[in-house]
């Protein structure tokens, strides 16, 4: 079964996904994409992330396209905000 969380972190972390299955529940991957509903499900082992399953409904539809050196440094600086959380937290790994 898919648990949501609430709050968004276990153990201090960020969780990327409101959906959570822990690792025994991988047993049945059918199951578990059936109750993903296209989304990203965090894998939790002993309440820890271990990683992510994401369907490929979750990413069907990004299609790819040319820019040039202006339009990705617009890209990059409307996603600055989004993604500073992230860059932090990779920063010392």
């Amino acid at each position: 079964m898919i648990n949501y969380v609430q709050h968004m972190s276990i153990a201090m972390k960020r969780l990327l996904t409101h959906r959570t299955v822990g690792i025994t529940e991988l047993r049945e991957p059918a199951k578990v994409f059936d109750k993903a509903a296209g989304k990203p499900v965090a894998i939790l082992k002993n309440n820890e992330c271990i990683g992510y399953l994401v369907p490929a409904d979750a990413v069907d539809g990004n299609e790819h396209q040319v820019v040039d050196r202006a339009q990705l440094d617009a890209m990059l600086q409307a996603s600055a905000k989004e993604v500073q959380p992230v860059l932090d937290y990779l920063k010392d790994k």
